[in-house]
């Protein structure tokens, strides 16, 4: 029974990596943080573009989201009006199966959040609950920064 889960997991990992190649948003299997602070320039699947919007660098942490499954909160760094870097101060789960699925889709989610520079993000196929927690944290954020 424990393979099974092994296989969803994969499964799920698997389709995300689909949907995002068919978004055009080239998927890799693997997501590389690259500091936007530095002067190099990225490719757009590789690290988010280059910081376009001038102003303050402001850092906010969303509320705390309770889900299905456990709760977490996002912190958000914004330059202007884009985000920049997105972490998980407070990530806590019930049970050591939804941590481990946590850990394995906050990257994926990560991504996506970088690359709207919003909220308004696709869910991840088996961590509904996951996606929905952390799109409502960056977006309580958001609502703090009065950003969209």
């Amino acid at each position: 029974m424990k393979r099974a889960a092994w296989y969803v997991t994969a499964g799920a990992v698997a389709g995300f990596v689909v949907v995002l190649d068919a978004h055009g948003q080239g998927a890799k299997p693997s997501i590389a943080v690259h500091p936007a602070a530095s002067g190099q320039s990225a490719s757009p699947a590789a690290a988010p573009s280059p910081v376009r919007s001038a102003g303050p660098v402001r850092q906010v942490t969303g509320v705390v989201e309770q889900y299905g499954y456990g709760e977490l909160s996002v912190t958000i760094t914004v330059r202007g009006t884009e985000i920049t870097n997105v972490s998980v101060p407070v990530l806590r789960t019930a049970e050591p199966y939804s941590q481990q699925l946590a850990e394995q889709v906050l990257p994926m989610l990560k991504h996506e959040v970088l690359a709207a520079h919003s909220a308004r993000i696709n869910t991840v196929s088996g961590a509904t609950y996951t996606s929905q927690a952390y799109a409502d944290s960056i977006q309580s954020a958001l609502d703090k920064l009065h950003l969209k």
